[in-house]
């Protein structure tokens, strides 16, 4: 996979047409050669438009794209997707306002299996970035208000029990993009990598016509402190891995141990795309 450093350097293919085909959410499900299996949520907000679909990305040749049925009550504005770490099958959807949706998916359907609101949600933030990562001290779980023009995104990490979907002692940082430098949303979606680096995308988001710019950043990372509670750090000088014009990227996952990834956009009326890319810290 190419390692991205511009727009050209990628081979974006859409999944769809039009405003309810965007991409605000994606992780690896497997891998069969060069060919690529994902699920990707949608963030989709009236009955009958698709909340999350299955996505096999192969290099040179159109995606296969198959909607995923969403059994229980239908969230409204999907904006991150994570797997749960030792739990297969089991994902952790977050929509914008802050409720987490811990779902199973099996034979093409996604079933509930608990919903919980994040700790010390803010009514003024709109949540566009979840990531899970499995530590010897437990899982860490790190989520991003995104944050808009002057106002930075704010990451904020805890520990996270699957057992009870309870949250630890909470930090947080703040992150402004130092591009694009115009309608900005400083995050647009987050990762951990298995060291507890942070990736996450920026883009531009001047309206549904466009046009979009975007970016992703390294910008620091997550760890367990000494007193055992998950701390987070943000970097003064944050190292760009790539930009891309034309694109509102909004969804970014990696390979476990591998510096490749697959990112996801939302281009609103232009519909959605997908492209894989050496973005990842292993």
């Amino acid at each position: 996979m190419a390692a991205a450093h511009a727009a050209d350097a990628v081979d974006w293919q859409r999944v769809g047409e039009g405003i309810t085909s965007g991409i605000s959410g994606i992780v690896v499900d497997g891998r069969g050669g060069s060919a690529l299996d994902t699920l990707a949520v949608r963030d989709n907000k009236n009955p009958g438009e698709s909340r999350l679909v299955a996505v096999r990305y192969r290099p040179g040749a159109a995606p296969r794209v198959r909607p995923v049925r969403w059994s229980g009550e239908l969230p409204v504005d999907l904006e991150a997707l994570d797997a749960v770490p030792g739990r297969s099958h089991e994902y952790v959807a977050l929509a914008s306002r802050g409720t987490a949706y811990r779902i199973h998916v099996d034979k093409g359907t996604a079933r509930i299996v608990s919903t919980f609101p994040l700790p010390g949600i803010s009514p003024d933030a709109n949540y566009e970035g979840f990531a899970l990562s499995a530590t010897e001290d437990g899982i860490i779980a790190v989520w991003a208000d995104r944050g808009q023009d002057d106002r930075p995104a704010r990451l904020t990490t805890a520990k996270w029990d699957p057992a009870s979907n309870a949250f630890g002692e909470r930090d947080s940082a703040e992150f402004s993009a130092p591009y694009p430098h115009k309608d900005v949303r400083h995050i647009s979606d987050v990762k951990i990598s298995a060291s507890g680096e942070l990736t996450v995308s920026s883009a531009s988001d001047p309206g549904d016509d466009g046009p979009y710019d975007s970016a992703l950043y390294g910008i620091g990372r997550v760890s367990v402190g000494d007193g055992r509670d998950a701390e987070v750090s943000v970097s003064d000088a944050p190292h760009r891995l790539a930009t891309f014009s034309g694109h509102k990227v909004e969804a970014l996952a990696c390979l476990p141990g591998s510096r490749e990834g697959i990112l996801g956009t939302d281009d609103e009326n232009d519909g959605g795309s997908i492209a894989a890319a050496g973005f990842c810290s292993p």
